[in-house]
């Protein structure tokens, strides 16, 4: 019988992580396109866009050195609320969101780049405040390439192996996520059971992509 522990927690992991990712995405992005200073930007920029082109082994290296148990994160949660971060279920959650962030944040910022900035200047021209200018002007005329980032944001959170296994383990029931399932099966020679957990990703990148492709004819079609 196939156990349906691994899509729960995959399918938790992606949907708390997306909400991290998506609004922490959206302000930083924000931020570095409003940066006048190149040098910083370029250096905040290659900084949050590396876990994109680092292995996912070496990202998991570094939140374990973070949040392990010697860890300056994990130690203080340890000592101040007796709590263990790394081998969790919250492991999988930093793991998911530190390896989908740079998706979010380079397709939003993509996204606020290509919105016309006499649209912002005429706001700030009506008195409109910078916040209102964001959510009025500025997220407004984002909006598809943003919910782009944000479905490929959360597919790599739902997908997410190396920085998972390095910092959450394998625990049946625990942090045992869809690809983490799919390495156990196949490593204990249960390759029906694989089968199934594959398809279920496979399913689910299918719908993520076929949404993205939709949202990009709308788009496309009504700039025609």
């Amino acid at each position: 019988m196939m156990d349906w522990s691994p899509i729960f927690i995959s399918m938790k992991t992606a949907s708390l992580s997306i909400l991290v990712t998506f609004f922490i995405g959206l302000i930083v992005a924000w931020g570095i396109v409003k940066m006048k200073n190149d040098k910083i930007k370029i250096a905040l920029d290659s900084v949050f866009t590396l876990p994109l082109v680092l292995p996912p082994t070496v990202v998991g290296f570094f939140l374990l050195w973070i949040f392990g148990v010697r860890g300056p994160i994990g130690r203080f949660f340890i000592d101040f609320f007796a709590v263990k971060i790394a081998f969790s279920w919250y492991a999988t959650v930093i793991a998911a969101v530190v390896m989908s962030f740079p998706l979010m944040y380079r397709s939003a910022r993509g996204a606020f780049e290509q919105v016309d900035t006499n649209l912002l200047d005429a706001g700030r021209t009506l008195g409109m405040s910078e916040w209102k200018i964001f959510w009025k002007v500025l997220f407004a005329n984002a909006l598809p390439g943003i919910i782009s980032g944000g479905i490929l944001a959360y597919a790599r959170g739902l997908g997410e192996f190396g920085a998972t296994a390095m910092l959450a383990g394998n625990i049946a029931g625990q942090t045992r996520t869809l690809p983490m399932a799919v390495y156990s099966d196949v490593a204990a020679g249960n390759m029906g059971s694989a089968f199934n957990y594959v398809v279920v990703i496979v399913v689910i990148a299918f719908i993520a992509i076929s949404i993205m492709d939709y949202i990009a004819i709308r788009q496309d079609r009504q700039w025609k």
